[in-house]
């Protein structure tokens, strides 16, 4: 007798996983690594990348400010 559909489900399987891809890396942690542009009123993150539109966007409609009073340490990319 043979092995049965069991048996060849399960080597079915153990083929599958191994020609699996591996998965996926997760972005989460390089994108907080690269969270350090901080509003220094209320110290939200920022990413590196971040618009100097956006930063004036959150300095005027959340504290009504300047975006200088809020990121000092900003400079604008060259």
């Amino acid at each position: 007798m043979g092995g049965g559909n069991g048996a060849k489900a399960a080597s079915k399987r153990a083929r599958a996983d191994k020609n699996a891809k591996p998965a996926a890396k997760s972005q989460l942690k390089t994108n907080v690594a690269a969270m350090n542009v901080q509003c220094a009123v209320c110290k939200t993150p920022f990413l590196t990348t971040v618009r100097a539109a956006q930063l004036l966007q959150h300095a005027e409609n959340k504290h009504s400010t300047t975006m200088e009073a809020c990121f000092p340490e900003y400079q604008v990319p060259a």
